[in-house]
């Protein structure tokens, strides 16, 4: 379990990010096209998991906004925008920005993605929504980033050195 802040109070999580080092747990999302998405389908590209409660607040979609700019500026690397949000919301939302350069997935169906990467917020006014966080995962699966950001309203740090 981890302890992050909601606007300064503080509030758990069901666990840890997976470890540095550690091999990324596959896991089962739903695509904008209401389609499954698996960590597996992105064998031999770098992968970032931009993890976040809702994009119906404004630090959730800068991020998505941000992380479409920055992934446009790289080569093999795709950046899944994690939330619990419905598919639907997560396409009109993208469709509305013209955002292009990542995918959305949703862990409505399965509700096993925040559980298994440790990111379900278990108290809280967000209780049962999916704490902000990031997950670098090399071409092999591997884990080389991770960041549990302390307060949920800040956000992410975009500079991932790794890739």
């Amino acid at each position: 379990m981890a302890t992050v802040k909601f606007k300064g109070g503080d509030v758990q999580t069901n666990g840890q990010l997976p470890a540095v080092g550690s091999q990324a747990p596959e896991f089962t999302l739903v695509g904008s096209g209401l389609q499954e998405i698996h960590l597996s389908d992105y064998k031999g590209k770098r992968v970032v998991l931009n993890i976040f409660p809702s994009l119906d607040t404004g630090t959730c979609a800068a991020s998505v906004r941000k992380f479409n700019k920055w992934v446009s500026e790289k080569e093999n690397v795709v950046v899944i925008c994690v939330s619990k949000d419905l598919p639907f919301a997560q396409s009109r939302f993208c469709g509305a920005e013209g955002l292009e350069n990542v995918i959305t997935a949703s862990d409505f169906r399965y509700n096993t993605f925040a559980t298994d990467y440790g990111v379900l917020l278990t108290d809280g006014p967000l209780k049962g929504l999916i704490s902000r966080s990031v997950v670098a995962i090399d071409e092999n699966g591997k884990v080389i980033y991770t960041e549990l950001v302390p307060e949920i309203v800040d956000e992410p740090n975009y500079d991932i050195t790794a890739f």
